[in-house]
């Protein structure tokens, strides 16, 4: 069954805390697929994850770069999941689908102090609720890392 996180964000941009999440996916092994609300939102992160840290490197891709099952995270505004993910991060806003049961994990991103975004993941854990799914609510940490709220 599909692991379904959410992932308040109440200090950081979503561009701040998506690296940090991403690099611990890869460590565990895992192919992640990216899925924001807009190609220009796409366009951005691309270019973040090149540039968020000096030391770091995030291999990744998005359509137009080459074969995307070379691309162990892939960033993408559309209802697909071409690198064979096994992980979904959906962003605020990023379109709904009930194919996230084709995914090991799924992780919800939103920003606390966005009231569209806060009121998409309250729907959205509602429903999943409704569905009688298994979720988990995560709230960042004062030292910038989560917390898993009980």
């Amino acid at each position: 069954m599909t692991e379904i996180r959410f992932y308040h964000l109440e200090q950081r941009r979503v561009d701040q805390a998506l690296p940090p999440l991403l690099e611990r996916a890869l460590e565990e092994g895992r192919r992640v697929l990216v899925r924001a609300s807009s190609e220009e939102m796409v366009a951005a992160l691309n270019e973040r994850l090149w540039t968020y840290d000096d030391a770091s490197f995030l291999p990744h891709g998005a359509a137009g770069d080459g074969d995307p099952m070379e691309q162990p995270i892939f960033l993408t505004s559309e209802l697909e999941n071409p690198n064979a993910s096994t992980m979904l991060v959906r962003l605020s806003g990023a379109d709904t689908s009930e194919a996230d049961d084709a995914f090991d994990l799924v992780v919800f991103m939103f920003d606390g102090r966005d009231e569209a975004a806060l009121a998409q993941a309250r729907g959205e854990w509602r429903r999943l609720k409704d569905q009688g799914r298994t979720i988990s609510y995560w709230r960042e940490s004062d030292e910038g890392g989560w917390e898993q709220a009980r």
